[in-house]
């Protein structure tokens, strides 16, 4: 072998090496890697759609949401891509058709019993009493 060729194979081992290296450094090591990159795609997939169904206010106003509520950000995207994807939405959403829809999946989550916003408490009677504390003084 000539050097021209020990060199040559030197370079593709190399190549080699940094391109393991940079895979191991960006997580894609066996299945994790992949469902990172299943979700990675899912995510821009989503956001394509998203991009081409809403204006820009109406996509203003659901990144907001999303800063506050994540869940209902999450909701009211896979309701806008269901409609999309069944060709119920004609044009692009406006903000004010998006208000509409918000106000919607309100009404649903309080008429479903959803047990998100509410909160329950439960007393124990007859059982631990504070002031009896006091007595003992």
């Amino acid at each position: 072998m000539s050097d021209a060729d020990l060199e040559e194979i030197r370079k593709g081992r190399l190549a080699q090496l940094q391109q393991q290296q940079q895979s191991e450094a960006s997580g894609a090591s066996g299945a994790g890697g992949q469902d990172e990159q299943r979700r990675q795609q899912e995510a821009e997939a989503r956001a394509s759609i998203l991009s081409q169904i809403l204006e820009p206010e109406a996509a203003d106003r659901l990144g907001r949401i999303r800063l506050v509520k994540e869940s209902r950000a999450t909701e009211i995207e896979n309701r806008l891509i269901m409609l999309a994807r069944s060709g119920q939405l004609r044009a692009k959403v406006t903000e004010d058709q998006l208000k509409e829809l918000l106000g919607a999946v309100a009404e649903n989550n309080e008429r479903g019993g959803t047990a998100g916003g509410k909160i329950v408490v439960s007393r124990r009677k007859g059982g631990w009493d504070d002031n009896d504390d006091l007595l003992d003084l």
